[in-house]
């Protein structure tokens, strides 16, 4: 029999977004799309440092506000649960620079995600662990004859969900459900437990 390896998305799922609060902090409203929103990281990507670069914004900055992020209510009950129960890492398109201070607040769970180029505390470029990475990922559990349950929000997460055994999407925004209706979709966490022990 199998084991069950869980994979879960970051921001959306168990933390605010990032580049949201910080559009909030800084009033720079175009910093608010993300990957619900634009479907090509890359994309998404260059627009955020190009939006970074005109309003001089610096990795501290950036910093300064995830210091004040805290995870979603009931995110760090429903992670122990989980992995009390069985292995879990979090797949995630954001950057070690950003997600340390979530991370502690979560009890260090396995993450995969990606870096950031910083020089003198200017952002001047990322680098993917790899592209594609969350569903290459699962591929990888896989082969080692996991069973493997993702769970995500965004347009970046869909192809995680697609090559596991079960994808969900959880508190995704109606424009990712009406594309994707072969997942499920949940608001909640109990609703999520369920369906990941159904």
């Amino acid at each position: 029999m199998k084991q069950t390896i869980v994979t879960l998305d970051l921001e959306g799922v168990l933390v605010p977004e990032i580049w949201v609060a910080v559009a909030e902090k800084t009033g720079i409203d175009a910093l608010r799309r993300t990957t619900r929103d634009e479907p090509d990281y890359d994309v998404l990507m260059r627009y955020r440092l190009d939006l970074l670069a005109e309003n001089n914004l610096k990795l501290s900055d950036i910093q300064d506000v995830i210091a004040t992020l805290e995870p979603m209510d009931g995110a760090k009950a429903f992670l122990d649960e989980v992995r009390a129960r069985t292995q879990l890492i979090i797949l995630s398109d954001t950057f070690l620079q950003f997600a340390t201070p979530l991370m502690r607040q979560l009890d260090w769970p396995a993450l995969f995600c990606h870096q950031l180029e910083v020089h003198d505390d200017v952002i001047v470029n990322y680098h993917l662990r790899q592209p594609d990475q969350k569903r290459k990922s699962v591929a990888a559990f896989q082969s080692l004859n996991y069973r493997v349950i993702a769970a995500g929000d965004a347009y970046n997460d869909t192809s995680m969900l697609g090559q596991a055994d079960q994808g969900i999407l959880f508190r995704a925004p109606n424009n990712v459900i009406e594309e994707f209706p072969q997942f499920p979709a949940v608001t909640e966490y109990d609703e999520l437990m369920g369906l990941i022990y159904e």
